[in-house]
């Protein structure tokens, strides 16, 4: 009579013990699905973070790897060692170490090694003045060629395009061209009073990228040079690996913007307000080596006002030989000069 009772508690608390145990099971599965909702949620919460914050950047990528990091440092370094090699190349190729293999790709223009290259600087409505050099000091047709072949000297006026590009300005230029055949037209180059100094830059770039010649010289359209005396006064300086020829100056920094000779860089001349010493621009001579520096840092090569003072700034931390030559001062005559400004 007093097992039954027993009996059916035991049953009742393994019936209560099975319910407890399911409970059990499915509070942990739900917080499972919790914890794990959770997890994904801040997840995808933290790459939108990250992708919003690399919006904000304006980066491309949320990260970079370790791995892309280092290649990017690699190439940096490596462009780096290519500059300095290409800078000792130049200078090589300047004293004379030329490979034969390489020396035969260059020198466009010319199969020997020129004299100078000389670049007369032009612009729109001065053919009169072009006329009147080729009169007195530059040949023309066969003769211009006969320079080169003969004497080693290139002789071409410089000019740029106008800013209203194919217009009549530019197509006057062609049509001189096509019955001379002695311009260097720097296509990528407005033509404008401002823009001298970048010109002047170009030129050399221009030349020493399509000549290999000793000396490249900018002289301004309104002088007159005697090439027999220049080519000779030249020679006695190509033993000189690194040089600058001209009528070496120095002069007053002008800050007052209304002033003809206003330099927009004033403040960086000091309290002197005086500029460093350098050619002046009527005429003046760079070794190949420099103008293999010029091409070569075009991109970094600071434009001052004007282009003389702009091509003293170039080489004034390098170690180049200054010459102050007084044959190239064109502005007073004196016996033996090479040339005469008029």
């Amino acid at each position: 009579m007093h097992s039954r009772p027993s009996h059916n508690r035991l049953s009742g608390s393994a019936f209560h013990s099975r319910i407890s145990a399911l409970l059990l099971a499915m509070v942990s599965t739900m917080a499972a699905i919790y914890v794990a909702g959770r997890l994904w949620q801040d997840a995808a919460d933290r790459v939108y973070l990250i992708q919003e914050l690399d919006k904000r950047n304006g980066q491309g990528q949320s990260a970079i790897a370790v791995d892309d990091t280092l290649k990017i440092i690699d190439c940096r370094e490596q462009q780096k060692q290519l500059s300095a090699l290409e800078m000792q190349l130049a200078g090589a190729r300047q004293e004379g170490f030329i490979p034969k293999s390489l020396s035969k790709n260059e020198g466009a223009h010319s199969k020997k090694k020129l004299v100078a290259v000389i670049g007369i600087i032009t612009t729109f409505g001065r053919k009169k003045n072009r006329e009147a050099i080729r009169k007195a000091w530059m040949p023309t047709g066969e003769a211009l060629k006969r320079l080169a072949d003969e004497k080693g000297i290139i002789v071409r006026f410089v000019i740029g395009r106008s800013p209203n590009r194919g217009d009549s300005l530019d197509k006057e230029i062609d049509k001189e061209n096509d019955r001379t055949n002695d311009f260097i037209i720097l296509d990528d180059q407005v033509e404008a009073s401002e823009e001298r100094p970048k010109k002047t830059k170009l030129f050399y770039i221009h030349a020493v990228e399509n000549w290999d010649a000793e000396f490249y010289v900018k002289v301004n359209d309104d002088v007159y040079v005697n090439l027999d005396v220049l080519g000779a006064t030249l020679t006695t300086y190509i033993d000189k690996p690194r040089v600058y020829i001209g009528c070496m100056k120095s002069g007053e920094v002008f800050s007052e913007p209304t002033h003809k000779w206003y330099e927009p860089d004033w403040w960086k001349f000091g309290d002197a307000k005086s500029y460093f010493r350098h050619a002046s621009g009527e005429l003046y001579a760079i070794s190949r080596a420099l103008a293999q520096f010029i091409s070569i840092n075009r991109s970094i090569l600071h434009a001052y006002a004007h282009d003389d003072v702009s091509a003293g700034s170039w080489f004034i931390g390098l170690d180049v030989k200054h010459i102050d030559e007084r044959k190239f001062c064109c502005s007073s005559w004196m016996p033996g000069a090479i040339c005469t400004a008029v």
